[in-house]
C-alpha cells in the first residue's frame, strides 16, 4: 500500500485543518443524513485526519484510509464506538456483507481505480444496506469548462476532476435512494444509494 497517491496524502496532512474549514458545511448535512439513519455497522473509507470522528453518534464505526501519516492524527478524534485501521479501500479485508452503511466522503474521485473500489463497497455491503457519498460531480453547467481545464493539474494532485457517476459501470448494481445539492451550482453533492439484491 506504498502508492504516490498514498505517499502524496501523507504529505498533505498538515494542509487538512484548511480542507475541513472548507468542507464542514458539506460534511454538516451528510452527519444529518447517517446519524437519522437506525444504528448500525458503519464503514468509512478514506477518514483522513478525522476531525470528523465527533460527528457518528449512532453507529459502531470502523475507519480505514491509505494514509498511516492521517491515520496518526485520527486516532486523536477516536471514541469507544471507532476503530481505525490501516487498509486501502480498493481491497478490503473484511468478509462479505459486514456493514450496513459505508460512507465515501471526498473520496471516490481520489481512488486509483474508482470501480474496483464500488466493486469491494458492494462486497462488503449487507442487502439493502447503503452508502452515502459525498463528492464533487461535473455538473451540466459553465462549471464543466473548469473541471475541464483543471484536468491535466489535477492528475498531479491525485484526484479526477472531471468526475461523472454515470460513467462508473458497478454504480449500475446499486439503487439511487437519496440525492441533496451540498454546495452552490450543483457541484458537491450527496448520493444516497441502496444494494440491489
Amino acid at each position: 500500500m506504498n502508492s504516490n497517491s498514498e505517499k502524496f496524502y501523507d504529505r498533505l496532512t498538515f494542509l487538512y485543518p484548511v480542507i475541513d474549514l472548507f468542507l464542514k458545511p458539506q460534511k454538516r448535512g451528510l452527519f444529518k443524513r447517517i446519524n437519522g439513519c437506525p444504528r448500525g455497522e458503519l464503514l468509512e473509507i478514506g477518514v483522513g485526519n478525522g476531525a470528523h470522528l465527533k460527528y457518528y453518534k449512532t453507529h459502531d464505526v470502523t475507519g480505514i484510509d491509505t494514509s498511516e501519516s492521517m491515520l496518526v492524527r485520527a486516532r486523536k478524534h477516536q471514541a469507544n464506538n471507532i476503530q481505525l485501521i490501516h487498509m486501502n479501500g480498493e481491497t478490503l479485508l473484511f468478509p462479505n456483507e459486514a456493514f450496513d452503511y459505508i460512507v465515501l466522503s471526498h473520496v471516490i474521485a481520489v481512488v486509483d481505480d474508482p470501480e474496483k473500489l464500488m466493486t469491494e463497497v458492494y462486497r462488503v455491503l449487507k442487502p439493502n444496506g447503503k452508502v452515502f457519498i459525498l463528492n464533487h460531480f461535473t455538473p451540466d453547467n459553465w462549471l464543466k469548462y473548469l473541471d475541464k481545464v483543471f484536468e491535466r493539474i489535477s492528475r498531479l494532485l491525485y484526484f479526477k476532476s472531471v468526475f461523472h457517476m454515470s460513467a462508473l459501470q458497478q454504480i449500475q448494481k446499486f439503487k439511487l435512494s437519496g440525492e441533496f445539492n451540498a454546495g452552490m451550482f450543483s457541484y458537491f453533492k450527496i448520493m444516497i444509494y441502496e444494494k440491489n439484491i
